[in-house]
């Protein structure tokens, strides 16, 4: 899942960033408004963390405009105004949420997750998946059958979770390095081979009766076994 943070007090941003990346989240990291409706104009995003006192533009503003633009991407506003008046203005504009600092990191990850649900595909901590014998538990990153289980590392199971709940969909390069590895700085695009082959072998381990197909020049797609 791919959020965006825009936030320019530099510590925080940072400590946010690496609270967000240690629970299997894609950061992008804006630090003023401008630079958010940049990464916003560029990307897509399954979330936004807004700050409200920011630079060139405020948060504010920010989601006034995407929103005007017709962009209802989640949004949660960040701020320390605890005025009721503030938190009106904010979802009156379009916010999802309103945080206010100070925050525990529990609570920001508990609303982002409210935030981002969407319909029977919700991303809640409990929420498993399953596709043939196999079971992606998003709350522990347990991928299981009824042989075995691994608990896969950050990149492995946002890659598994894409699949997964996008089951026989073609998956491109691209789309995995935009989703998952976003703006991260000395990346190339065979990272997204390194972790298939990682994946095709623990489903090998696991015995598990769907298999990760790559189509030439086009992706790779989670599907059942050929008899």
């Amino acid at each position: 899942m791919r959020l965006l943070l825009a936030e320019d007090e530099m510590s925080l941003s940072k400590a946010i960033v690496m609270i967000l990346k240690k629970n299997n989240y894609t950061v992008d990291a804006a630090y003023d408004g401008i630079e958010a409706l940049e990464f916003l104009g560029a990307n897509e995003y399954d979330g936004v963390i807004l700050d409200v006192m920011m630079p060139r533009m405020d948060g504010i503003q920010v989601l006034q405009k995407i929103r005007k633009e017709g962009n209802i991407v989640p949004v949660m506003l960040l701020t320390a105004k605890a005025e009721v008046d503030d938190k009106v203005l904010g979802l009156d504009s379009g916010a999802n949420d309103y945080l206010t600092k100070p925050f525990a990191s529990k609570e920001l990850l508990a609303r982002i997750r409210a935030m981002t649900r969407k319909g029977a595909l919700t991303m809640q901590p409990d929420a498993k998946l399953h596709f043939g014998n196999i079971t992606l538990d998003c709350a522990t990153f347990q991928l299981a059958s009824p042989y075995h289980s691994f608990v896969l590392a950050n990149k492995e199971f946002q890659m598994m979770e894409l699949m997964m709940r996008n089951p026989r969909h073609i998956i491109s390069a691209d789309q995995f390095m935009d989703k998952i590895w976003g703006y991260e700085a000395n990346v190339e695009s065979n990272v997204v081979w390194t972790y298939i082959s990682y994946l095709r072998k623990k489903l090998a381990v696991l015995k598990a009766d769907i298999e990760i197909r790559a189509r030439r020049n086009a992706g790779y797609a989670l599907e059942e076994h050929i008899k």
